[in-house]
């Protein structure tokens, strides 16, 4: 693809539409609880200002289905946004649909203004050309900062698009493609991947795509015990996905066929219950009783594990190595989120459970990159072309 980055635009005196991603949690009393989403844009935001732009923001939040919701509105955002920049950020609830002429009044040169929840217009979702033409005629530039929708093609990341002669990614996005292009397409070997989390049906085109690019493929998480018996293993009451038994087998062939290493659990700690207060035990991978269900990797795994990150020039991680949520079960994610951190290698972060516990364990400030994309990240993996970032491509 030819994507144009901001940093190759003129934005001297121009309107520059940005789509952010500010889908922040509140809590009960609209207050925001984590404002990262929104500091990750501030470097797009202050090049704009700097560069005597004019800045329009657009954002959605929550899944309002294109209805009005004050529960879902994004004052506070604006806000905080305010506090962050230290300067005005003004605060647009007008309907950009009923009333556009009072919107563009309201959009003063050089200033910087926030349109409210974006999701709260039914075109946006459904990608509706006339949406996007009409959100184009605030702005004379677009740009793409929201790598955690590029997953998906509405109206704000794509159709307006058609309709703007220069458009480009910010760099927050900037910086998405380039660590994935670092990662996957252009990486430094060893490249070890860690996948993890629940269910190998979420992660099947992921492990199918990357087999033939890396030398290593870790594979933790309740989706390890479809591969487990996939070897002949018994595991128990785990999480077991009979269906993808025989897809499992086929992607162990698949690696020993390209000679890619995949290492499993060698040890499990198991329970009688999911339950953070159950009694726990840990036990090789072929002595899982029937009636308890493993929890987390053992301390033999975390062991394989860390050694083959340690070789590793790369490493890209997607998913949890068990139940960590609990305290009882998050010991294998920690120690491979160390392991990754001691060790002197580029490492890309992505998916919304890997970067919770990354930040759980106070490493994140050790690691390469941490995405902000989950759903996006994950279609990254499967190999898949974004469509919002396809839309940057003229």
């Amino acid at each position: 693809m030819t994507i144009r980055y901001i940093d190759q635009l003129n934005l001297k005196g121009k309107r520059v539409l940005i789509r952010v991603d500010y889908n922040v949690p509140y809590d009960e009393n609209m207050r925001i609880t984590d404002d990262t989403r929104i500091t990750a844009t501030l470097p797009t935001i202050q090049y704009c200002l700097q560069n005597e732009a004019t800045v329009i923001l657009i954002s959605h939040l929550g899944r309002p289905k294109g209805k009005f919701d004050p529960k879902l509105s994004l004052r506070p955002v604006a806000g905080r946004l305010s506090e962050l920049l230290k300067r005005d950020v003004t605060f647009i609830d007008i309907s950009i649909q009923e009333d556009p002429e009072s919107v563009q009044s309201e959009i003063k040169s050089g200033d910087i203004v926030l349109l409210e929840n974006i999701r709260f217009y039914p075109g946006e979702e459904q990608n509706d050309e006339t949406f996007g033409k009409l959100l184009a005629g605030f702005g004379e530039v677009y740009i793409n900062d929201a790598f955690a929708t590029a997953h998906r093609a509405h109206a704000s990341n794509h159709a307006i698009t058609h309709y703007l002669d220069q458009c480009a990614a910010g760099f927050l996005l900037k910086n998405e493609i380039e660590y994935f292009k670092k990662a996957l397409l252009e990486p430094e070997h060893p490249l070890v991947a860690v996948i993890g989390g629940a269910k190998i049906s979420t992660k099947l085109d992921v492990l199918k795509n990357i087999i033939t690019r890396v030398n290593s493929i870790i594979i933790g998480g309740a989706m390890a015990f479809t591969f487990l018996r996939a070897k002949g293993y018994s595991v128990g009451k785990s999480l077991l996905e009979e269906e993808l038994i025989d897809s499992a087998e086929e992607i162990l062939k698949e690696a020993a066929e390209k000679k890619v290493e995949i290492l499993l659990p060698v040890d499990v700690v198991i329970a009688s219950a999911f339950d953070n207060n159950a009694s726990t035990e840990t036990v090789p991978i072929d002595k899982i009783p029937d009636d308890m269900i493993g929890l987390d990797i053992g301390p033999q795994s975390i062991r394989l594990f860390s050694e083959s990150i340690q070789k590793a020039k790369t490493v890209v991680w997607n998913g949890p190595m068990g139940a960590f949520e609990m305290p009882s079960f998050a010991h294998g994610t920690e120690e491979v989120a160390r392991a990754i951190a001691d060790t002197d290698c580029l490492s890309i972060i992505g998916g919304g459970d890997s970067v919770s516990a990354v930040m759980q364990s106070g490493l994140d400030d050790k690691m390469s990159y941490i995405s902000t994309g989950g759903g996006a990240f994950l279609e990254l993996l499967e190999g898949k072309t974004l469509p919002a970032i396809a839309a940057l491509d003229k």
